[in-house]
């Protein structure tokens, strides 16, 4: 385990541009925290701004820029494609479960594969007329999808530092340093800058391709040798072990590497722990309250997926959603819902809802490091 001093230059790369961002950074790590809070727009609030400033006791090395390859435009693939066999072949014999990252652009839905991610941590891919860039941090357990067209960024690589054991990227035209659990860029040109999340649903591969048998798949065939039925993370996810330290101890009041959902707030936050939920029946609603709005957090047993909703859909109607069966049914109309916050059949049928735009699933080590206010929800 490497703190940053030293190592910067080679990790940043050569030349001006790569040795004023080293300088950048030290200057930012040697800082006093306490007088260089930045005040970030958005939900995070000045606690998260405090806790992502980039000092030295908590960043270190991890590999060497570009040592992990980010993928750019990699095929899209059907089920039928050999390609695509990979999935299949790891969720037949894999010790951790075969997790996707979903999307559905223009109607038509794609997953991103944990294994495809573990990886190259990042995918690059041009979606519905902007760019996006579906990152996964595979010792924080999170997954995040961004807008790089509204960052006016072209694309996404894996820095080789690490923050708070997460994952940190950088783009090719400042090379600025970005936080992924932070959302923004920690220093650089582009320093302050945030980014916009775009909403993403974590699922099981079985339930992802049952639900969408004409998704489109991160194809195999990426120009790198990697063993994408491969899990090189399949102990580190089972053990406590932490590679790298953290800011302050972990919270012990949960597992450490329990999957949460985290809902950001300004203030601490929420996590609904998974296993809270495991024992439940098919489909679980909860009601909570973030910033004064009434949020609908949606999950799905069987799948061993949750999201979070805003109480009303794209087009402004309010709807007030309980379990039905595999599904979920709005008190409204009677529509059927399903996890992904789409009607399926009803009066609404084609509807959907509003996602909360900073929702995403994390490692319980991880978002609690990132949000040590944050409360949790046990069901009571």
């Amino acid at each position: 385990m490497t703190a940053t001093s030293g190592i910067l230059p080679g990790v940043l790369g050569s030349g001006r541009r790569g040795a004023a961002t080293a300088a950048l950074l030290l200057a930012a790590c040697q800082s006093d925290p306490s007088t260089s809070i930045t005040e970030v727009p958005g939900d995070s609030g000045p606690q998260l701004s405090l806790l992502c400033q980039l000092t030295t006791d908590v960043l270190f090395a991890g590999g060497v820029r570009n040592g992990i390859p980010s993928l750019l435009n990699p095929a899209l693939v059907p089920l039928s494609d050999p390609a695509a066999a990979y999935l299949d072949d790891y969720a037949q014999s894999g010790v951790v479960e075969a997790r996707v990252v979903g999307l559905v652009i223009d109607d038509i839905p794609i997953a991103i594969p944990h294994n495809i991610l573990w990886w190259h941590e990042i995918v690059n891919i041009d979606l519905g007329g902007r760019r996006l860039a579906i990152s996964y941090c595979p010792l924080t357990g999170s997954a995040l999808v961004f807008d790089l067209t509204a960052a006016g960024v072209q694309r996404f690589s894996v820095s080789g530092l690490i923050f708070q054991n997460n994952l940190v990227m950088f783009d090719e035209e400042t090379e600025s340093l970005w936080s992924q659990m932070c959302s923004l860029a920690g220093i650089g040109d582009r320093q302050g800058t945030r980014l916009v999340q775009i909403p993403a649903i974590e699922m099981l591969w079985l339930a992802w391709k049952t639900r969408h048998p004409g998704t489109l798949v991160v194809s195999s065939e990426t120009g790198f040798d990697r063993n994408y039925a491969q899990n090189p993370y399949e102990s580190y996810v089972v053990n406590d072990l932490l590679l790298f330290p953290l800011r302050d101890p972990v919270d012990p009041r949960r597992p450490q590497k329990e999957r949460v959902l985290g809902i950001p707030d300004g203030a601490g936050g929420i996590a609904i722990p998974f296993s809270e939920l495991t024992g439940s029946a098919e489909t679980t609603v909860i009601q909570t309250q973030i910033t004064g709005e009434i949020i609908q957090v949606l999950w799905d047993r069987e799948a061993r997926a949750a999201m979070a909703f805003y109480q009303r859909t794209t087009d402004g109607r309010d709807v007030t959603l309980g379990p039905e069966g595999t599904g979920f049914v709005d008190q409204e109309t009677g529509s059927i819902w399903n996890v992904e916050g789409r009607a399926v059949s009803g009066p609404l049928a084609g509807s959907s809802l509003v996602a909360h735009e900073g929702a995403f699933v994390a490692f319980w080590f991880a978002w609690s490091a990132f949000h040590p206010l944050t409360r949790i929800w046990t069901g009571e």
